[in-house]
């Protein structure tokens, strides 16, 4: 008797989303576009700000991050991921450099406080155990940008994303600083960064969350509070005013509506909490005169 395939895999459509990748689909990231950059010693090259990765193909390369005290250097192979979208320069250390350069889209609304709490400059060696993906994911790159092919728009956009999703598990080993990384591969926290991801408006309490984590309310507020920065309370408020400048700027509904739509009560309580976020009311801000 043959086995249903769906006994082994879960369709797109009915698979449960992990915390982390409920985020990044909150965040609505998706790889953009790819080019080829070359530079000699004394020769910075610059970038605006944006958000970037570049991975080194041969050389040295010194990154300096705008308002960063220190440098990074990367060498051959290796990757560096500027998921915060500083402004910053490349430069050739020790003879020419070259390196390929892959760029991001997302919701600003929703990634920028997510994102910024990432480092400036995300460094992943090229060469080590569980880092095959790198080299190859390079060389699927330069094949598709210089071997133009149909679909090779979206071939680059899904590299893109991978490469970053495997840049911040990478990364995520070895940091320990508080932010929605951390507590996402936080076991216990992990189910309620997914519920309140997937469900902003839903009328959540601090004990509801707890609940989640099956944990007292005690406890869950101050492992909460270590891993994410901010208490849970904070962070969910967070999120809502997120949701909503994204519906602002992408919707017509109208304000009362949509406040209830992302979790308040009424007009003018939600009015007062986007202000204060966002420094202008909400009518001003899908208009476009404020932020």
């Amino acid at each position: 008797m043959t086995e249903s395939p769906r006994k082994f895999a879960d369709s797109p459509e009915t698979a449960e989303l992990d915390a982390l990748s409920e985020i990044l689909e909150t965040v609505r990231l998706r790889g953009r576009t790819v080019s080829r950059h070359s530079a000699e010693p004394g020769a910075p090259v610059r970038f605006p700000a944006s958000r970037v990765l570049h991975i080194v193909e041969r050389g040295a390369v010194r990154v300096r991050v705008e308002g960063e005290s220190a440098d990074t250097t990367v060498a051959s192979g290796d990757m560096v991921v500027l998921a915060r979208g500083d402004t910053h320069e490349l430069e050739a250390v020790d003879g020419p450099a070259s390196w390929v350069t892959g760029s991001f889209l997302v919701d600003e609304p929703q990634a920028a406080p997510l994102l910024s709490v990432l480092a400036p400059a995300i460094v992943i060696c090229g060469t080590g155990p569980g880092r095959e993906w790198l080299p190859l994911s390079l060389e699927l790159l330069l094949v598709e940008v210089t071997e133009p092919r149909p679909g090779a728009a979206a071939m680059i956009s899904r590299i893109l994303d991978l490469l970053f999703i495997h840049a911040l598990r990478a990364w995520s080993t070895d940091a320990a600083a508080p932010g929605w990384l951390t507590a996402a591969l936080d076991p216990a926290l992990a189910p309620v960064l997914t519920a309140i991801h997937r469900s902003p408006a839903a009328p959540w309490s601090v004990s509801d969350l707890a609940g989640l984590a099956a944990m007292s309310r005690t406890t869950f507020t101050d492992r909460f509070t270590r891993r994410m920065g901010q208490p849970p309370a904070a962070y969910l408020a967070d999120r809502r005013l997120a949701r909503a400048a994204t519906l602002l700027r992408t919707t017509t509904i109208p304000i009362a509506a949509l406040a209830h739509q992302v979790g308040y009560d009424s007009e003018a309580a939600f009015s007062r909490a986007f202000r204060r976020r966002y420094d202008v009311p909400p009518l001003r801000y899908r208009k476009g005169t404020g932020s």
